[in-house]
């Protein structure tokens, strides 16, 4: 494919590659070769993946993930655009939830691992994600939710049509404090005042136990799922629909990584938290409760409460909470870590079309926390 030494290997299964090839370019990340393992395992309806390795001979130098899914562009719109596009929707779905091949992963941060001539292997890449799109009959070519780190290793493909947008930025706070009480004192005083009626209006008055294990019984998959749904079918912005299966293959396959938090009233899971765990790094990936007695009981903030102890107990140093809630993360002190896509329509003649409405569809344009905050550059 590459007219130098280089050479591209496309493959659909992340076990095609050696577990050491693939840690020897992405060192010390937690989505590592055996999330990805996760997600092949997983029986996702909505996703094709791919993962493209180049080599130099015989070494790998650079590897990244892909997946094809119909993505819906109108993702982030709210207000009266969001009824037009759901009506367009209504006559022509396919019109704005077009096939897209995306580098990147569904849920969290993408990731590109280059360990050496970091513009050859962006070149193979990007030639080999258009190799992809051609066989698969996509039109459209995205990368997504890349940190600001990257910026350099994409400029030359804003040269090639591409063009770049914000996209729905993670979130995250530095954990410097010595208990919970301190980091209270760190909020401003509404924000300080609003948590602690919270917290008087629970304590000790209903018993919430909280259990942290690292795989979940088969009644506990089943209420912990359920919870999931819930949650899932209230959320306006949602790209990925976990299975049960994921929740079961992530145990099997990464049990030092992952923590899950089970909050219960009289037995019953009434919300969980599904973490992970990397030295002093911490992800709060994913959330459920039980709407019947969440807002009765402030679970939300419960629940954060209790991650932040067990954080400073256990000397995380960082809390990545992800996208989404930006005006309760705010007050809670989370700082932004603003993230890009870069996208492309295959069609030179569609391709100014589409980056126009890219542009009016982005996140930016309808959270008003945005406006409040400006995110700040994080590398993680």
């Amino acid at each position: 494919m590459m007219g130098s030494r280089l050479k591209v290997k496309i493959v659909k299964k992340i076990e095609d590659v050696s577990a050491q090839e693939w840690k020897s370019v992405f060192p010390d990340v937690l989505e590592n070769y055996y999330f990805f393992k996760t997600l092949n395992e997983s029986n996702f309806r909505q996703f094709i993946f791919f993962y493209i390795l180049v080599y130099d001979q015989d070494i790998l130098i650079g590897a990244t993930s892909c997946f094809i899914m119909d993505f819906p562009l109108d993702i982030a719109v709210s207000g009266i655009l969001k009824k037009l596009t759901g009506f367009i929707k209504s006559f022509v779905p396919r019109l704005l939830s077009p096939r897209i091949l995306i580098c990147g992963l569904p849920m969290g941060q993408g990731r590109i691992g280059i360990k050496a001539q970091s513009c050859k292997v962006m070149q193979a890449i990007t030639q080999a994600m258009d190799e992809i799109a051609h066989q698969q009959k996509v039109g459209i070519i995205a990368f997504k939710d890349f940190i600001s780190d990257y910026k350099e290793a994409f400029d030359p493909l804003l040269e090639q049509g591409f063009f770049r947008i914000d996209s729905l930025p993670s979130t995250y706070m530095d954990i410097t404090f010595a208990s919970f009480d301190e980091y209270l004192k760190s909020l401003s005083s509404v924000s300080r005042s609003g948590l602690k009626r919270k917290f008087k209006e629970i304590d000790g008055k209903i018993n919430i136990d909280l259990e942290v294990t690292s795989q979940l019984k088969n009644n506990d998959l089943q209420e912990v799922y359920a919870l999931y749904l819930q949650t899932y079918a209230r959320s306006e912005i949602s790209l990925e629909k976990l299975t049960p299966d994921f929740f079961q293959k992530i145990s099997e396959n990464m049990p030092h990584e992952v923590k899950f938090f089970l909050w219960r009233i009289n037995h019953k899971i009434v919300a969980f938290a599904l973490c992970m765990v990397s030295r002093d790094y911490f992800i709060d990936y994913y959330l459920g409760f039980d709407y019947g007695v969440a807002y009765q009981y402030h679970l939300y903030y419960v629940r954060f409460r209790d991650l932040m102890k067990w954080c400073i107990e256990n000397n995380m140093k960082k809390y990545e909470m992800g996208p989404t809630a930006y005006e309760p993360k705010r007050r809670l002190n989370f700082s932004f870590i603003p993230l890009h896509i870069y996208a492309r329509h295959r069609n030179k003649f569609f391709n100014p079309i589409f980056r126009i409405f890219c542009h009016i569809v982005k996140p930016s344009n309808f959270d008003p926390v945005f406006v409040k905050v400006r995110p700040k550059v994080c590398s993680l």
